[in-house]
C-alpha cells in the first residue's frame, strides 16, 4: 500500500542527520508521495506533511511532491473532497519547506505546463509563489522578477479575446489570470512604497526596477491589444481593472510621469548584441505607445498628469507613441494610434497650432502613416477614420502650416485621391483668404503660386495615365475655375492671372493632348472589343485578373467593354471641365482687353 510505503520511508529518514539525506532518499520520498496522490490517499499524505516530527523530511523533500500535487488539483473537479485535501498540502509545502528550493520547483512547474493549462497552473501556484517570496531574504528583488517574467513570457502566446463575447467568455482564463497576477504582486509594491516613505535616499532600486519591468510587459501584452473601451453592459471589464492596476503600480512606484514624458527608460539594459538592443528598444516603444493610450484616450491615472501643460505640448509629447501604434496594422493596435492622435488634437484650438512644429521628423512622418491607412487599410471604418483625423490635423495648423503641409503631402502622398484632396483643402484656404477670413499672405499672391506650381501641372505632361490621375486632375481644375471666377485680373490678388502663360504651357496643353491620345487609345479599344466579340461569338469570357496571388472571376467581353466606356466617360467628363476654364479665361481676358 502506497501509504506504508511512504511510512516506512519516514520512519528512516528521521532517524538521519539532515545533512545525511541522499539522492536515493529523495527519490523514494517523490515516487511514494506520488504514488499516494495517484491512489487517492491525499488525505492521509496531508497528515504526514503536518506531524511535526516530520518537519525536517518536509523541509528539505517537500517540494518534489509540487508537480504531482498540480497535476492531481488540475484532474480533480472543483467539489471533490481530494482535491481540497491537495490545495491544503500545497499551503502546508509553502509554509514549511526551503524557500529558495520551492522557489525553483514552482517556477519549474509553471515553465512545463502545457499552453491550454498555463492560467490554471499560474492561478493555482500564485499564493504559494508569493508566500515563498515573502519569505526570501537574498536576492528578494531577482526572484519576484524571475517569477513575473516567467509567468508573462507564458501567458505571451495566449489570444487576447477582444470583443464582449470573447472577454466574458475567458476562454483560455487569461482576463482573470492577469489580475490575479496584479494582486500577486502588490505586496512587493507596498514594499517599495514603504521603504521609499520612510526614507527620501531610498536606494534599493531592484525591486521597483522588476516591478517596473513588469508593468511595461503587461503593457505590451495584453494591453496593448486588448479590448479597453467601456463595454456596454459590463459591468467588470477585466482588461480595464488591469490596466487600471498597471497604472496604480506605476504611480505608486513614481515613475507614472517619467514614463509618461520619456519617450525610452533611461535605465534600459545594456545589450552588446545590436539585435537584442534593437528589440529591447521597439518593447519598450510599444509599451510607452499603449501607457500613453491608456492615460489620454481612456483616462486612467489622468488625475495624476499635472495640469501645467499645454495642449500643443502633449500632442508634441505623443507623436512618437502614435507614430508607433500607427505603423502597425493590427485593427486593435491602428485604432488606439487614431484615437490617441484624434483625442491630443481636439484638445487644440483650430489655427493654433504652429507651424514650427512641422520641424519635428515625427509631425511630418504621421500624416504620411496616415495616408498609408487611407489607401491600404482593409478596415473600411479605420480608412474613414484616418481621413477625418488626417483633415483635424490640417485644420489645426496656422497658415503656414497649412501651407508646409500641404506641399509635403502633394510630394509625397503618390495617389491621386488624396492629392485631389490636399488641392481641394487648397481651394478652402483661398477661399477665406479672399474673403478675409483669415492670414492671406499664405494663400495668395507668390506664397500661392508656389504651391499652384505642384498642382496645376500633369506630372508626366501629356503621357501621364489620365485615368489613374483622374481625381487629380479633376480637382485641379476645379480649383483654376474657382480661381478664374472670384479672382479678377484687376486684383490678381492669387497672382493667378500673372502665371497664366506657365499654367497654359505646363497644365492645359499637355491634357488637351493627353485626352486627345486616350480617347483615340480607348476608342480604337472598344472598336478591336466589338470586331473580336463578332468574329468569336462563342468565345465570351477572354480575360482574367489575379490581385495579391487570387485569381478574381473572369471578365467578359461586355464586362470589359463597359470598363472602356466608362473610361471615356470620365474623359469627356475632364473635357467639358476643362473647355469651361478655357472659356472663362477667354471671356474675362476679352473683358479687360475692351475695357482698355
Amino acid at each position: 500500500m502506497a501509504v506504508d510505503e511512504l511510512q516506512a520511508i519516514i520512519q528512516r529518514c528521521q532517524i538521519l542527520e539532515e545533512a545525511d539525506f541522499k539522492g536515493e532518499d529523495f527519490n523514494l520520498f517523490l515516487v511514494a508521495g506520488q504514488k499516494c496522490l495517484e491512489d487517492g490517499y491525499a488525505a492521509q499524505l496531508l497528515e504526514v506533511v503536518k506531524n511535526e516530527k516530520n518537519k525536517v523530511i518536509i523541509k528539505n523533500m517537500g517540494w518534489n511532491l509540487v508537480s504531482p500535487l498540480v497535476r492531481c488539483i488540475l484532474m480533480y473537479k472543483q467539489e471533490d473532497e481530494k482535491r481540497e485535501y491537495c490545495l491544503k498540502i500545497l499551503e502546508q509545502l509553502a509554509q514549511l519547506c526551503n524557500p529558495k528550493e520551492l522557489f525553483l520547483g514552482l517556477l519549474e512547474q509553471i515553465e512545463q505546463t502545457s499552453a491550454d493549462q498555463v492560467c490554471q497552473t499560474v492561478m493555482l501556484l500564485l499564493q504559494p509563489l508569493q508566500t515563498v517570496l515573502l519569505k526570501l531574504q537574498n536576492k528578494k528583488a531577482y526572484s519576484v522578477g524571475l517569477a513575473l517574467a516567467m509567468i508573462m513570457n507564458q501567458l505571451a502566446p495566449l489570444p487576447v479575446p477582444y470583443t464582449k463575447q470573447q472577454i466574458q467568455e475567458d476562454k483560455h482564463g487569461l482576463c482573470r489570470c492577469c489580475n490575479a497576477v496584479v494582486d500577486f504582486a502588490k505586496p512587493f509594491v507596498n514594499e517599495v512604497v514603504k521603504n521609499t516613505e520612510k526614507s527620501s535616499e531610498y536606494n534599493d532600486l531592484e525591486l521597483k526596477e522588476e516591478l517596473l519591468k513588469f508593468c511595461m510587459k503587461s503593457l505590451k501584452y495584453p494591453l496593448l491589444t486588448a479590448q479597453v473601451e467601456e463595454l456596454e453592459g459590463m459591468e467588470e471589464h477585466p482588461f480595464r481593472r488591469f490596466a487600471n492596476e498597471i497604472i496604480d503600480i506605476l504611480w505608486h512606484v513614481r515613475e507614472l510621469i517619467p514614463l509618461v514624458f520619456s519617450h525610452s527608460k533611461g535605465r534600459s539594459p545594456h545589450w552588446e548584441n545590436q539585435e537584442f538592443a534593437d528589440m529591447e528598444q521597439k518593447n519598450s516603444a510599444d509599451s510607452l505607445a499603449c501607457l500613453s493610450y491608456l492615460m489620454f484616450v481612456q483616462h486612467f491615472g489622468i488625475n495624476c498628469l499635472p495640469v501645467v501643460f499645454s495642449p500643443s505640448y502633449l500632442l508634441q509629447c505623443n507623436m512618437t507613441h502614435i507614430e508607433v501604434l500607427l505603423k502597425r496594422t493590427e485593427e486593435s493596435v491602428l485604432s488606439k494610434g487614431l484615437d490617441l492622435f484624434e483625442s491630443c488634437l481636439l484638445r487644440i484650438e483650430d489655427n493654433g497650432l504652429l507651424h514650427q512644429y512641422l520641424e519635428f521628423r515625427d509631425f511630418i512622418n504621421v500624416p504620411q502613416d496616415l495616408v498609408k491607412i487611407m489607401t491600404l487599410c482593409p478596415i473600411e471604418h479605420q480608412r474613414k477614420k484616418s481621413l477625418d483625423v488626417l483633415q483635424l490635423f490640417i485644420n489645426k495648423f496656422d497658415a503656414e502650416g497649412k501651407h508646409t503641409l500641404f506641399r509635403c503631402l502633394l510630394k509625397t502622398s503618390n495617389h491621386a485621391g488624396v492629392e485631389g484632396y490636399i488641392i481641394k483643402n487648397i481651394k478652402d484656404q483661398i477661399h477665406l483668404s479672399l474673403m478675409k477670413a483669415g492670414d492671406n499672405s499664405w494663400f495668395t499672391g507668390h506664397q500661392l503660386i508656389s504651391l499652384l506650381d505642384l498642382v496645376l501641372l500633369l506630372p508626366e505632361g501629356a503621357e501621364t495615365d489620365l485615368l489613374q490621375n483622374s481625381d487629380r486632375i479633376m480637382a485641379s481644375l476645379n480649383l483654376l475655375r474657382y480661381l478664374v471666377i472670384k479672382d479678377c485680373e484687376s486684383d490678381n490678388k492669387t497672382g493667378v492671372w500673372t502665371s497664366l502663360a506657365k499654367i497654359e504651357q505646363n497644365f492645359l496643353k499637355p491634357l488637351h493632348v493627353g485626352l486627345n491620345m486616350s480617347k483615340a487609345h480607348y476608342e480604337a479599344e472598344i472598336k478591336n472589343k466589338k470586331e473580336n466579340r463578332r468574329e468569336a461569338p462563342s468565345s465570351n469570357t477572354i480575360c482574367s485578373l489575379t490581385v495579391s496571388g487570387e485569381k478574381m472571376p473572369a471578365m467578359t467581353t461586355e464586362m470589359q467593354l463597359q470598363v472602356l466606356h466608362s473610361a471615356l466617360f470620365t474623359f469627356d467628363l475632364i473635357e467639358s471641365v476643362l473647355a469651361r476654364v478655357e472659356e472663362l479665361i477667354e471671356v474675362k481676358t476679352k473683358a479687360v482687353t475692351d475695357k482698355n
